[in-house]
């Protein structure tokens, strides 16, 4: 990767503030890539920054699995949790708010405003559960579009994501090819391998196995929150690094006597059950398996058969990200994006940045990253 001298825009910058979301109710259809439709739906969003008069400086963030729509901000002066993408999201910060006009949505099919599985059933007036259409990559986009045109955006300066969020952004460079101009693509592939499929199978699993779970149709007083909770330790495992994670926690463990041999005493045990813990308290265990069941589906060598088919009619200018640590998603499945992009002659850029804090890399403080971006961007 290059080094730029020029440096000026990543300094801190200020922070976006006090925010609010926003819903947007789309009364017309959403027909579903695997059959099923809604006939009505909701999305909930947040933006930072103004359109501008021709509304033509729209970015669009695109979360990864876990995420939702609050990535930069706080909901008040009380509330000392930042949005997930905080660093990068500001004025000043690469996704400058002085410029941009940057929109996040939770994703269909989610639990955070959006209507996903946890979401009433207008029809028969209870919740969806499994009856909810099984979602796609495809899906996710075409609501996004939904909530694009309702703000009456015509084409989007950019279209960034990580993770999950990174097949969106490709998704998006495929389905409305016009619709975009650049796209971000960080730390994400172009189809799931078998073994990232194997993690999430061992992670629903766990969820479904849950007697509490009761084929999906579980009380939200009383939600099955074990298996969702080894769902999301197992999964958090897959974010980090060995490197990474030895040099938090290493073997530091407190005493115990022969009655606590089987409690966590390791540090890292201790860090894992915080993590299952507190995702329980925020994710509802349905809308975990339709987007993981989603991360599995996604493969873009199924559009025509090739990668390079798939891109094909792509207009979109392309950067893609990997980090060296990262085992979930490694750099050579990033490098293949853009190698099946070169070979039909598109324009793409790929970088690798070295990182020991895994597949989460691109969510922690990374000056070449916010570099990376800011170039890309504005340039």
């Amino acid at each position: 990767m290059n080094d730029f001298e020029d440096t000026s825009f990543l300094e801190d910058g200020g922070d976006v503030g006090i925010v609010a979301y926003q819903d947007y109710f789309c009364d017309s259809p959403l027909h579903f890539q695997l059959g099923g439709v809604l006939e009505s739906f909701n999305i909930r969003y947040e933006t930072y920054g103004r359109l501008n008069d021709d509304k033509s400086n729209a970015i669009l963030v695109c979360h990864a699995l876990t995420g939702d729509h609050h990535c930069a901000g706080v909901y008040s002066l009380n509330d000392k949790k930042s949005g997930w993408w905080n660093n990068i999201i500001g004025p000043a910060k690469p996704l400058d708010t002085n410029k941009y006009f940057v929109i996040c949505s939770n994703c269909i099919g989610g639990c955070r405003g959006t209507t996903g599985p946890v979401s009433i059933n207008p029809k028969t007036g209870k919740r969806y559960n499994l009856t909810f259409p099984a979602v796609t990559m495809r899906d996710m986009v075409a609501a996004q579009k939904r909530l694009i045109d309702h703000l009456g955006i015509k084409r989007l300066k950019m279209a960034i994501g990580g993770s999950m969020g990174g097949m969106q952004t490709l998704q998006w460079a495929i389905d409305y090819p016009d619709m975009v101009e650049k796209v971000c693509a960080l730390a994400t592939t172009s189809r799931q391998n078998a073994q990232a499929i194997a993690f999430n199978e061992v992670g629903r699993s766990a969820i479904m196995q849950d007697p509490v779970w009761q084929g999906g149709n579980y009380a939200l007083e009383r939600i099955p929150s074990v298996g969702l909770g080894i769902a999301r330790m197992m999964a958090h495992i897959t974010y980090l690094s060995d490197k990474g994670m030895q040099g938090k926690f290493g073997r530091g463990h407190r005493k115990i006597d022969g009655s606590e041999i089987f409690k966590p005493s390791f540090e890292v045990e201790s860090y894992l059950h915080h993590q299952g813990q507190s995702f329980v308290n925020r994710f509802d265990a349905n809308s975990y398996l339709y987007f993981t069941r989603a991360l599995d589906l996604f493969d873009l060598s199924l559009i025509g058969g090739s990668l390079e088919a798939a891109f094909k009619n792509v207009q979109a200018r392309f950067l893609v990200v990997g980090f060296t640590s990262d085992w979930l998603f490694p750099p050579e499945q990033n490098r293949e994006i853009v190698k099946a992009l070169l070979r039909d002659g598109k324009n793409a850029s790929y970088a690798e940045i070295k990182s020991d804090l895994g597949h989460d890399s691109f969510l922690i403080h990374s000056p070449k990253l916010y570099k990376l971006i800011g170039y890309f961007l504005n340039g």
